[in-house]
């Protein structure tokens, strides 16, 4: 059973979320400040966090601070709408997603099982077994499978497609000069090579980016050639 961890100094708001996610299958545990659910983590196996930005003792920044020194699992955040800039800061120190409260519970709900779905199938958990799973962001490849995802969405690549990607997503943050990708992919010399490439690159492009314009993944270096950007 996956066990979610909320924390919250409302204790309404606890156990509303409890009653959802319980109802889902999972197993609740409950704190009301960050030490709390500080103390909690180092007993306990949790699967997905669910922290409130602002609590007495330890906020939920600093948590999530703490908590990334040694952990990876998902946490969303809870956040007032007075909130933002903290909400801003928690993000960039490793939190995965946030809600605004007052929220939707059934919202809640589905961003919780998106992100377990995630670490559980995707994720850390199958990732520190699998060598040939190969991730930056929501982007994901396994190898053993065959199989891209982009945020749990599976991607259908052509097999040239799928062994450029590889290629670049295997050397995250390296970047390959056209004739390097061309000979790799097709094994012959590099001979006017620049089209056929590019023509690839865009079609994965088009295939696992949100805005192939401003691409997140993919990236070009002008003048050089394409790498993949590592993403926490």
């Amino acid at each position: 059973m996956l066990s979610v961890l909320v924390c919250d100094d409302d204790k309404e708001i606890v156990d509303a979320i409890e009653i959802y996610l319980s109802q889902e299958g999972y197993r609740i545990l409950k704190a009301y400040d960050g030490m709390q659910a500080l103390e909690i983590l180092k007993r306990e196996e949790i699967h997905l966090l669910i922290l409130d930005i602002m609590m007495p003792r330890m906020d939920g920044i600093r948590a999530t601070l703490k908590i990334r020194e040694a952990s990876s699992i998902p946490i969303i955040m809870l956040s007032a709408k007075s909130e933002d800039t903290d909400k801003i800061l928690g993000l960039n120190l490793g939190a995965d997603d946030y809600v605004t409260k007052p929220f939707n519970p059934l919202e809640l709900v589905a961003r919780a099982k998106s992100q377990l779905r995630r670490y559980t199938k995707l994720g850390n958990m199958q990732e520190k077994d699998a060598e040939n799973v190969f991730r930056t962001g929501g982007l994901l490849i396994n190898d053993d499978r065959k199989e891209v995802t982009v945020d749990d969405e599976p991607v259908k690549l052509t097999p040239i497609e799928y062994n450029i990607l590889l290629l670049l997503m295997k050397n995250q943050g390296r970047v390959f000069s056209i004739e390097q990708i061309y000979e790799s992919i097709w094994q012959e010399e590099a001979i006017a090579a620049d089209n056929t490439v590019a023509v690839h690159i865009r079609h994965i492009r088009e295939k696992i980016e949100i805005n192939p314009k401003e691409p997140r993944y993919l990236k070009v270096v002008w003048g050089v050639g394409y790498k993949v950007e590592k993403i926490e």
